[in-house]
């Protein structure tokens, strides 16, 4: 079995201070960038100064899964393909300092950032550089299946409209000009009843 496709990915987080006696801070997401092995493991302060700092979170995998091709598909439809990060906050940094926004997962799946929003977590999404779009591309483009449309009702079962969307009636009468007999296409009803020699 061969083996997913995958690419290594570090998640920075950016803490902002307000003018806000309530929530001194505000945390988002700031860029998704390619893991590298300086990095290291654990979460570290990159820029801290009064206003602002930059936290960076290393050692997060983002495969592609084939069942999840359409997830993939969607967001490559999109207006801005994206990765899309869920975090949460630490309840308790248990030092003394400031509790830190944890990126918890990375997608790039439209279908994951969904359901991580219906279980009310954070999710942020910022862009996916050209690179990462095309291995996706290349993936979808063997994986995705589009799923087949339901059967239609046949034509018949249908209430006939007219193009503005009146309902409309098919006269079963000779039609004036004997258009019908030059043997193009019979209107519906006259071929329904008569014997055709």
């Amino acid at each position: 079995m061969t083996e997913r496709p995958y690419t290594d990915v570090a998640v920075i987080m950016r803490r902002e201070r307000l003018d806000n006696r309530w929530q001194p801070w505000r945390w988002s997401l700031d860029s998704v960038v390619i893991n590298e092995p300086a990095f290291g493991t654990e979460p570290r302060a990159l820029i801290t100064d009064t206003n602002a700092q930059r936290w960076l979170f290393p050692g997060f995998r983002v495969e592609l899964f084939r069942d999840d091709a359409e997830g993939y598909h969607l967001n490559l439809t999109s207006p801005a393909p994206c990765w899309f990060v869920m975090w949460r906050m630490d309840e308790d940094a248990g030092d003394g300092t400031e509790p830190l926004a944890r990126p918890v997962a990375v997608s790039l799946s439209y279908h994951d950032a969904g359901r991580w929003l219906d279980a009310q977590d954070s999710v942020e999404q910022v862009p996916a550089p050209e690179p990462v779009l095309d291995a996706m591309r290349a993936f979808v483009a063997e994986h995705y299946q589009p799923e087949p449309k339901r059967r239609k009702r046949p034509d018949s079962f249908k209430p006939l409209q007219d193009r503005f969307g009146n309902p409309a009636s098919v006269s079963t009468d000779k039609q004036r000009g004997g258009g019908a007999a030059a043997g193009g296409d019979q209107p519906a009803g006259a071929r329904e009843g008569g014997h055709h020699g």
